[in-house]
């Protein structure tokens, strides 16, 4: 028996789309897909999941001084001039940090292996640049989606039958987050 479902792709085009769905079932909840393509995802987020949760509290709050740039009731640097030169002011400022421990980052590692970068756009900015925002996935699944899960022993994800898709007959079903 082989260790895992060809998906009838090549192993670039099936890693990428597995990829691709691990880090939208995370994001969003929930995905639908076919029956065969959610057995594979399964077993990657699950493993995802596993490792957030192995590692959620391994983490040291620092405490930091960092140089921001002060800033005026428009949002906009403040500069002044030195030498002749406009110069941007700097402010020191106290910040607590997480500092991840070694087993943590390396699980964080792990993590950016699997996820895409994923970039979250506003519903009222849709298909604008302005105002989109990062998501750190990795930092997603320690903060978000492992404290939900920590009295459970696997079994974070549910597979729902759908039903027959229209085009080609093949099996949907509805991959969510338990």
């Amino acid at each position: 028996m082989a260790k895992y479902r060809k998906l009838g792709r090549t192993s670039d085009q099936r890693k990428a789309l597995l990829r691709n769905q691990v880090t939208a079932l995370l994001y969003n909840g929930k995905i639908v897909t076919t029956e065969a393509k959610a057995k594979e995802v399964r077993k990657i987020a699950e493993g995802l999941i596993a490792m957030g949760i192995r590692e959620k509290d391994n983490f040291e709050e620092v405490t930091v001084t960092a140089k921001v740039a002060r800033k005026d009731s428009d949002g906009k640097r403040v500069k002044e001039v030195v030498d002749g030169k406009r110069v941007t002011v700097y402010d020191e400022v106290e910040k607590t940090i997480k500092k991840d421990l070694p087993s943590r980052l390396h699980a964080r590692r792990q993590m950016n292996r699997v996820l895409y970068p994923v970039t979250s756009v506003p519903a009222e900015n849709k298909g604008r640049k302005k105002n989109t925002k990062k998501v750190d996935m990795a930092a997603k699944i320690f903060d978000e989606i492992a404290p939900k899960y920590v009295g459970r022993n696997g079994g974070y994800t549910r597979i729902v039958k759908i039903g027959q898709r229209k085009g080609d007959g093949a099996l949907e079903v509805l991959l969510e987050l338990v």
